[in-house]
């Protein structure tokens, strides 16, 4: 395996070059949720074009009652608060459980079925887990067909008046979907308990810059179903999910081990252990969210990579290198996206019933 540092290099020069400010949004996070929902009923998705210009109308409706905590459904009282910052939301990340990082491949092209595209993944986090991959394809064309899973007994709110279920309009500004941006990028699934406990269900990513639209549609499925900590995500298990995307940027080598900040960086290491060379990473808010110093947060990757020394001794580890990150991620929770989805469906509906 390259180490990171030159690796990262390549992803760095590729996303900077889509501009710095590129953040994770909740339209992506909704894309990947209508992704998931479509693949388990067997129908096709909107494009992400046609999710950042629907939520763009949906958020111009007149909302009434306190803003939403989009990841977990209940009303923010604190809209300052960032995802991952919620004292009343509990983590699960078990600071033993550790990740592995999948040799990258050579980059492939961009393919219309991303179950059967393998593209670099690297697991948030290890735990040993007997799943299996799954096998369902995804169309990539839309066909206005109604969201079936937990919307059958759902009452959806009251449709704009406006006709806005013309899918070819264009917005004002440019679709951040049609700039061709790409960045290296995680999606994660989480699901959360009626008392608000987030535990991880998978989480899969890659260093290397991907397409905004293929890449969330095909790492959204990767992390669903090919996560193999643990099984496939089952249609039972919707109601409970949230999804958080991270899009990384600005990869820098380290100086030295220690050179980056708690809560700003994501850190990427690499080393030579028994005449292997081993990495791991860790995103940005993993260390804030377990507590750790950044030397526990060395070792814990070291651990995660494959290293059974004292953790006294990891400074003696043969050339250790490190990278550092930076990433902004963004969460949506299943009631956000079913009644975001409600809505389009309704309107979807009028416009059938004009014609």
């Amino acid at each position: 395996m390259p180490a990171p540092a030159r690796a990262s290099n390549s992803a760095s020069s590729q996303s900077l070059a889509a501009g710095l400010s590129g953040m994770a949004t909740l339209a992506h996070c909704l894309f990947c949720f209508d992704v998931l929902v479509a693949n388990l009923e067997k129908r096709q998705h909107l494009s992400l074009r046609q999710v950042e210009d629907l939520w763009l109308q949906y958020q111009s409706k007149d909302q009434e009652g306190p803003p939403l905590d989009h990841e977990s459904g209940h009303p923010d009282h604190d809209s300052d608060v960032e995802d991952g910052d919620d004292p009343m939301l509990e983590s699960d990340h078990d600071p033993e459980e550790l990740d592995t990082e999948e040799e990258d491949p050579p980059a492939e092209e961009p393919t219309k079925q991303p179950s059967t595209l393998r593209l670099p993944r690297i697991s948030r986090l290890q735990a040993p887990s007997p799943a299996s991959a799954s096998s369902s394809s995804t169309p990539s064309s839309f066909s206005p067909s109604s969201s079936r899973l937990g919307l059958d007994d759902t009452s959806s709110k009251t449709s704009s008046k406006t006709s806005f279920f013309s899918f070819g309009r264009r917005s004002q500004q440019p679709s951040p979907a049609l700039r061709d941006e790409q960045y290296p990028l995680f999606v994660t699934w989480n699901t959360i308990s009626a008392r608000g406990h987030k535990s991880l269900r998978g989480c899969i990513g890659t260093f290397e810059p991907q397409d905004l639209s293929a890449g969330l549609e095909n790492y959204a499925l990767t992390a669903a179903f090919d996560d193999t900590r643990f099984s496939p995500i089952h249609p039972a298990e919707l109601s409970a999910l949230a999804n958080h995307v991270t899009l990384l940027h600005t990869f820098t080598p380290c100086a030295h081990p220690l050179d980056w900040d708690l809560g700003t960086n994501g850190l990427r290491i690499s080393f030579t252990y028994h005449g292997r060379r081993l990495g791991a990473t860790y995103l940005p808010d993993v260390a804030v969210e377990q507590g750790w110093s950044k030397e526990e947060t060395i070792v814990s990757l070291m651990r995660k990579a494959g290293w059974t020394g004292r953790s006294r001794d990891w400074r003696n580890v043969n050339d250790l290198r490190a990278v550092r990150y930076e990433g902004k991620g963004e969460g949506c929770g299943w009631s956000t996206w079913r009644e975001w989805r409600a809505w389009v469906d309704e309107g979807l509906n009028e416009s059938k019933s004009r014609t």
